[in-house]
């Protein structure tokens, strides 16, 4: 089963991660990505970076952004393999004792075959 997993961090956390977290962090998406658990990751930049809502109605496509403001900035995401909702669960959780207050949402990702 694959999950993706995007991570939105707390508005009052503030900066980057310190070097100890970086640490961490690499140390944890090297173990993760050997197990074949963590399939890609990545950072997302704020929508001010270039960002665009694309929205199809009736046929017309419209296009805004980029944005200047924001309420929640998505920090970044990661697709998951795993064997169960729990053990996607499991690594999203090792993930935010890293990466700080936050929140991630997870969802499974429909895969050729599936009929759920």
């Amino acid at each position: 089963m694959k999950f993706v997993s995007v991570y939105t961090p707390n508005a009052r956390q503030g900066g980057p991660m310190n070097n100890a977290q970086m640490a961490e962090m690499g140390k944890l998406i090297e173990e993760t990505t050997k197990s074949g658990a963590l399939l890609l990751t990545g950072g997302i930049l704020p929508t001010s970076k270039g960002g665009a809502r694309v929205r199809a109605t009736g046929g017309e496509i419209t296009v805004d952004g980029p944005f200047t403001e924001t309420k929640e900035l998505v920090g970044g995401f990661a697709i998951l393999q795993a064997k169960s909702r729990e053990e996607a669960i499991e690594l999203t959780a090792r993930f935010l004792k890293v990466a700080g207050d936050g929140d991630c949402v997870l969802q499974q990702i429909q895969e050729y075959g599936d009929n759920g």
